[in-house]
């Protein structure tokens, strides 16, 4: 298997799509990691759609919702996550 590398920069403005129902989150606007260990732990979303703002994620200091990035599938074109790890 080839691994390719995805820099986080490149992950910014993004579109966030569910893996089961193909629905639209928003937008990558950010990453949270550790710095020490280089550990991923969230993505910061922005420009949350109404299919998001149902799913009771935690949010950020600044209200803006965060995607755990073990729910993260794929990322190409688009970041593909599972919404049913989500819930």
């Amino acid at each position: 298997m080839v691994e390719t590398r995805v820099r986080a920069k490149d992950l910014i403005k993004k579109t966030i799509i569910s893996e089961e129902t193909g629905r639209k989150f928003g937008v990558v606007g950010n990453v949270d990691f550790i710095t020490e260990s280089g550990e991923l732990l969230n993505i910061v979303i922005e420009q949350a759609t109404p299919h998001l703002k149902d799913l009771n994620l935690k949010g950020d200091e600044k209200g803006r919702f965060l995607i755990p990035f073990s729910a993260v599938k794929s990322i190409g074109d688009f970041v593909i996550v599972s919404e049913n790890e989500l819930i």
